[in-house]
């Protein structure tokens, strides 16, 4: 089987591309899996690490820009249209995958072109103009929540929950500490903002650090900070002397879950998807510019289900993320219910329903017979 997985530009659209890719050659190790991406998102240099092709197609965002920016988007859209009729043209995948993001957008429609079946990838409880838009061309939408299943048409949607790494389930804490050079033992705070880091994160977290102080001997952090703030945060760091890790970008996710006892972090749909599917207590700080504000409503969500706080992003600040750190550190009772909580709420699975409704999708288009080894036809 051959499959291209087209997404990317963060890397909530990125991982459960990954992860699907995962289960492909779970389950076909002969199975050929392309990627399609930006050579400006994070797949640029994620992909190639984790040992696949990528072809890269130009991409630019619409909405909320200039008209010049516009314009010139629609002209990147063309080309890019372009160059994805040609590739798929020439290397005929049974199915292509859509994992979100702009640069999805051209590789779906030229698969409809092509006549090749189609699938999307919706992470989010509100879907962005690209999935609604490319809703109409698929033969399936996958999706994470019931909440978005209306914007879709009835007959194409599938709620499977959001795909997350089989790998980042089975995280080792000892290699955590030898890769990221931490204690063992000591409480353990991870710290992330997206793949390219948030500024007002790092910014809160620097701020919090002189409210710590008292706990410096017991506490260490593990904080991704995108590049543009790693030397700023990392001089703070040993200004106060604490204990940890600061780096630009976290390869070795699983393993960084793994030794977390609590996680402080945006709340975009993969992340909360690993987050549940590790049962790791979190303070959420949603993006306040996402699409539809769906960060917001992702993290009062797991906040309702006990699994998480929220702090707003207007209300972050260094004294309130250092209170709720101290409280978390202080309760582990209240971790551990805040732990099975959102365990409750993760769904391990999901990368193995989107990979039947494929399978099955792919073999009655194709009428081959076609199947990825060990797959049932799905429903839909």
């Amino acid at each position: 089987m051959r499959v291209v997985i087209a997404g990317g530009g963060t890397g909530g659209h990125l991982y459960p591309g990954l992860a699907l890719a995962e289960e492909i050659l779970r389950r076909d190790p002969d199975a050929e899996v392309i990627f399609m991406g930006s050579e400006r998102g994070i797949e640029a240099r994620v992909v190639p690490r984790e040992g696949y092709r990528i072809k890269f197609i130009p991409t630019e965002g619409f909405v909320g820009r200039s008209p010049l920016r516009k314009f010139r988007s629609i002209v990147s859209f063309i080309k890019g249209l372009r160059l994805s009729y040609r590739y798929l043209d020439d290397i005929r995948p049974d199915i292509v995958v859509g994992s979100g993001g702009y640069v999805s957008v051209a590789p779906v429609m030229a698969a409809w072109l092509l006549s090749i079946p189609s699938v999307i990838m919706e992470q989010n409880s509100v879907p962005g103009r690209a999935n609604r838009f490319l809703s109409n061309f698929v033969r399936a939408v996958c999706v994470t929540y019931t909440e978005s299943m209306r914007y879709f048409p009835s007959g194409k949607v599938h709620l499977t929950g959001n795909p997350v790494r089989e790998r980042v389930l089975y995280g080792n804490s000892e290699a955590a500490c030898r890769i990221f050079s931490l204690k063992k033992g000591v409480f353990t705070v991870l710290v992330f903002g997206g793949s390219s880091g948030a500024s007002a994160i790092n910014r809160a977290m620097v701020d919090a650090l002189q409210y710590l102080i008292d706990l410096r001997g017991q506490i260490q952090f593990l904080h991704q900070t995108g590049e543009r703030d790693y030397e700023f945060v990392k001089k703070a760091y040993r200004s106060y002397d604490y204990m940890g890790t600061v780096t630009p970008y976290i390869y070795q996710m699983p393993e960084a879950y793994a030794v977390a006892d609590l996680v402080v972090s945006r709340s975009g749909a993969t992340t909360i998807s690993e987050i549940c599917a590790v049962g790791k207590p979190a303070i959420l700080i949603p993006y306040p510019h996402a699409a539809g504000d769906h960060q917001e409503m992702n993290a009062r969500k797991l906040e309702s289900l006990g699994a998480a706080v929220m702090i707003r992003n207007s209300e972050l600040t260094g004294k309130r993320l250092s209170e709720e750190i101290r409280r978390l550190f202080e309760r582990p009772d209240l971790r551990e219910r805040m732990r099975s909580s959102a365990m409750g709420f993760g769904r391990t699975d999901a990368v193995k329903k989107i990979a039947d409704i494929m399978s099955a999708l792919s073999a009655r288009d194709e009428g081959k017979g076609c199947k990825v080894s060990g797959l049932e036809e799905a429903g839909g």
